[in-house]
């Protein structure tokens, strides 16, 4: 029953967006594509400057695989992609999980990230305003995240709305009032 609502309700998300050269498509995630999450947890890794990035079987570390292992499965799971004319380069997903930017067993926690030549052009801001939009429709309060202090992605989490709650000696625990 849960699956079936879920996707009553993320089936018809769609929206048409440009980024000044090229159109796309923020839609939901397909059942058949649930294997790129993978692709997308990976990309999602912070690697500071200068650093080495980790090897791929990462993602199958038991800390990572909380953000993808039986994905749609459980309440908060929503993905929303962008594409390019058939080609996923982004993804936002939230899942309510005992992950990093864990708060709360009611507050979904965010994953987002694009392939790097898709960085830096307003579509991750678009695809967390529309998550965000969702999460609220679904009558979630608030969402979380974790974000490394180093990351530039901070200035786009502030943009739409998280606010630093909490923080260690790398991270900022970060959450946005719906």
């Amino acid at each position: 029953m849960l699956e079936m609502n879920m996707k009553l309700q993320n089936e018809h998300i769609s929206h048409m967006l440009s980024d000044k050269q090229r159109k796309y498509v923020i839609r939901s995630l397909r059942k058949n594509e649930t294997d790129l999450l993978k692709d997308f947890l990976y990309e999602a890794i912070f690697i500071p400057e200068g650093a080495q990035p980790p090897e791929k079987e990462i993602v199958e570390k038991p800390e990572l695989r909380v953000y993808t292992d039986d994905f749609g499965s459980r309440k908060g799971d929503n993905c929303l992609v962008a594409d390019f004319g058939g080609k996923v380069v982004g993804a936002v997903w939230t899942r309510i999980m005992d992950d990093y930017g864990h708060v709360d067993d009611d507050t979904p926690s965010f994953a987002i990230s694009l392939y790097k030549e898709y960085r830096r052009q307003g579509i991750g801001s678009q695809l967390m305003v529309k998550m965000l939009e969702l999460l609220k429709w679904q009558g979630y309060e608030k969402a979380s995240l974790a974000v490394q202090k180093a990351n530039y992605a901070v200035r786009m989490y502030e943009k739409v709305g998280f606010k630093t709650v909490d923080e260690n000696d790398e991270e900022y625990i970060m959450v946005c009032e719906l």
